[in-house]
């Protein structure tokens, strides 16, 4: 299972918010760069970008700092907050992110996503926030009356490179992610799900690798030292470990047989 460390931006610089409540707001570095090259000095290979601005707003706001990002690191970069634009996805892909999140624009313009996803395959990522199981937007400051499940099953036939599914509830909360959902989710689709919210200890990331999840993103428990990035990757690897052993004995012939 893949660790997508989290850089959450808001004027420029590093924070978390609780349960997406802007009001809430904890600023962790004034240095989005050099948190990015933190989390790769400790072995993170992917790196989740979220422009919380642009997510309030509609349009991306920290353009410069994204790029400063991206330019700075070697990893996998993907970037959600504001992309609602066919011109903003081609900006923000020429910058070198690797694929970019969408979710406001998702539900409310179904077709429109499904068209950018033919054009642009594999590099975008439905991004699905809930709240009690209905899908939220417009940076969490609304919620509609749509399913999550629901919203997944109307883009089954595109391209799509993952589903980035959040929990509104758990998110930045550290009290451990909805494990159910983000099972059932995984189950309901064929597309890689990567679990969002409440990430807190090793044993979460077990759970959820457990579950059959194809990624978790960790942000508050990185920032409050609740848990390391090196202990997540161990966490991850060692489930990953398990699994190869079980199919491998699985496929061995007893001495019996």
């Amino acid at each position: 299972m893949q660790i997508w460390p989290a850089i959450d931006l808001l004027s420029g610089k590093c924070v978390r918010l609780e349960q997406g409540d802007y009001a809430r707001e904890t600023v962790f570095s004034d240095d989005p760069v050099a948190v990015a090259l933190q989390f790769q000095s400790q072995g993170a290979k992917h790196l989740h970008l979220v422009d919380l601005d642009g997510a309030r707003d509609g349009k991306p706001t920290n353009f410069e700092v994204v790029r400063a990002i991206v330019e700075a690191v070697d990893m996998e970069c993907e970037l959600g907050g504001g992309v609602r634009s066919q011109e903003t996805i081609e900006t923000l892909l020429d910058t070198g992110l690797n694929r970019l999140v969408l979710g406001t624009s998702a539900l409310k313009n179904a077709d429109w996503f499904r068209e950018m996803c033919r054009q642009f395959p594999g590099q975008l990522v439905l991004g699905i926030d809930a709240r009690n199981g209905l899908v939220a937007t417009d940076g969490w400051l609304e919620t509609s009356d749509t399913p999550a499940t629901t919203l997944a099953d109307q883009f089954r036939e595109v391209p799509l490179a993952a589903i980035v599914y959040t929990d509104i509830a758990t998110d930045g909360m550290l009290a451990g992610p909805n494990v159910a959902a983000m099972a059932e989710m995984q189950k309901h689709v064929d597309t890689p799900v990567v679990a969002s919210g409440g990430v807190t200890s090793a044993s979460d990331v077990q759970q959820l690798a457990e579950a059959g999840l194809a990624a978790a993103i960790i942000g508050r428990a990185l920032y409050a030292e609740k848990l390391t990035l090196p202990e997540a990757l161990v966490a991850a690897r060692t489930q990953a470990n398990k699994e190869g052993i079980r199919s491998s004995s699985l496929g061995k012939k007893l001495p019996n047989d």
